[in-house]
């Protein structure tokens, strides 16, 4: 009888919920480290290469700074190139480095090995500028058939030239120059990067037909909401059929319904939750930070943080999440790049783009510092709900309905600036299981609508192992379609 009691006794501490465990801050495991940079070199950063232990840093002031011992607490700085206009990327490719002006494409190289570049060439100049001060042109980017695929800012305010082609456009340019327009409708294309699998992605600001800031893939023939410049679909370079009229005011599943080329985005980012105004980004494709491998991390120009991304396709178009990552940076983040030690090198400027942070520009490394906090890694769409998979085992006791909090909404396509969340709408977790594997979390919910941004706050969530809440424990998951059994 004793015997007894003591194992009820022992089963029903084990299975008790335990007290939470406060999470650690983000520096705790991801460290920032600032790079020193001298008095008289302004690092207002548009293009990020790391080359071994070197770095080149394009500017918006026309330059490409070399660093040699980028690495270390005292890179030596050398001016590499001079006279560019705006230059807002750079691409290593066949002896060249590439690189996006204002007015063209261009490619350079240091051909006699002095540590100056000394030959620049024209790739492709096809499309004209209207004076416009915010007529960026982002990339490029090498896409597998060897072409070259930049993005083009529309014009806010006066165009004292006239107004000219091909803004708010997506281009490809063959190794020959040529050039054809091939994505139509977008506005502030800030970031555009090549997947693991060869697919061309990009990131938009929030602002007038953009209704929040998004991550969406850029396929031939897309449109992407902004009418701005979808007279160029009727020029012989063009791949997009025209859109028609644009409906104004209706919501984004409307849109969707009546545009038949409308792309809905792989994920909206919502605004303040998560960033303001998205720049560039990459793939984790080594595994540099940790439980987090094969995730997208996103610069934000305003917020100065990176934040991550995963993404799945369902019924044949991807969506996905976006979820913290690390705050606090010195400046808005315009480019991110890995460096050859695993950290990833954050490009900032906040020259016309306020930021958080007391710098005005410069650079600055997140370092994974090798401990994995316990925390929401991904969530999936299923049948019946969200999938929620940990970083670590999960304390079966917390696993219940309660622990998490669900709401969803969309957003109005229309032509005024950004939208705000409509038709907000709680969710109702109905079910909450924990799957064989110790960390994946299986919840259904009542009330999930496609097309529509669902918030799933997994706080109720704590670690088997010392009872830890999740270091941030929130996901934004768009569910463009719902997964059929």
């Amino acid at each position: 009888m004793v015997m007894h009691a003591v194992l009820l006794s022992t089963l029903l501490v084990a299975s008790a919920p335990q007290e939470p465990v406060e999470p650690r801050s983000e520096a705790d495991f991801v460290a920032i480290v600032d790079v020193p940079q001298p008095d008289d070199v302004v690092l207002e950063v548009g293009g990020l290469l790391a080359r071994g232990d070197e770095l080149l840093v394009a500017t918006r002031r026309g330059e490409v700074w070399r660093l040699e011992d980028a690495y270390s607490a005292n890179p030596r700085y050398s001016l590499w190139a001079e006279g560019l206009q705006e230059p807002l990327g750079l691409l290593e490719h066949d002896g060249w480095i590439y690189v996006t002006q204002r007015g063209e494409l261009s490619r350079m190289r240091d051909a006699d090995g002095d540590g100056r570049m000394d030959e620049l060439e024209t790739v492709c100049a096809h499309w004209e500028l209207s004076g416009n001060y915010h007529e960026y042109c982002f990339g490029p980017v090498l896409a597998p058939d060897g072409s070259f695929w930049i993005t083009l800012n529309k014009p806010f305010g006066g165009e004292p030239f006239g107004k000219v082609d091909w803004r708010g456009w997506a281009a490809r340019i063959q190794p020959d120059g040529t050039f054809e327009g091939v994505c139509a409708g977008l506005r502030s294309p800030a970031g555009v990067g090549l997947s693991p699998g060869g697919e061309v992605f990009y990131s938009d600001n929030q602002g007038e037909w953009c209704a929040n800031s998004k991550f969406a893939l850029l396929e031939v023939g897309d449109f992407h909401g902004h009418p701005h410049g979808i007279a160029s679909c009727n020029l012989p370079e063009s791949r997009v059929e025209h859109p028609g009229d644009v409906p104004d005011g209706v919501t984004i599943d409307v849109a969707a319904e009546q545009v038949p080329n409308y792309r809905l985005p792989v994920c909206w980012i919502p605004y303040d939750k998560v960033g303001r105004s998205p720049s560039g980004f990459v793939w984790d494709t080594a595994g540099n930070f940790g439980p987090f491998a094969g995730q997208v991390f996103m610069g934000d120009q305003y917020s100065s943080e990176v934040f991550r991304i995963s993404y799945e396709k369902v019924a044949g178009r991807y969506q996905g999440a976006c979820y913290p990552f690390r705050k606090g940076l010195k400046c808005g983040i315009t480019r991110v790049a890995w460096g050859t030690d695993g950290s990833l090198w954050c490009g900032m400027t906040n020259r016309g783009w306020p930021s958080l942070g007391g710098a005005s520009n410069g650079l600055q490394r997140l370092v994974w510092k090798g401990e994995t906090p316990f925390e929401l890694v991904e969530a999936t769409a299923t049948p019946e709900g969200f999938a929620l998979r940990f970083s670590a085992p999960v304390d079966p006791a917390s696993v219940e309905p309660a622990a998490f909090t669900t709401r969803n909404w969309t957003y109005l396509h229309h032509s005024r600036y950004g939208s705000p969340e409509t038709d907000p709408r709680d969710m109702e977790v109905t079910a909450a299981e924990l799957d064989a594997d110790g960390r994946t979390v299986r919840i259904s919910v009542a009330g999930r609508v496609a097309t529509r941004v669902h918030a799933i706050d997994a706080a109720g969530i704590r670690s088997a192992e010392g009872g830890a809440r999740p270091w941030h424990g929130i996901a934004w998951y768009t569910l463009n379609a719902i997964p059929e059994e």
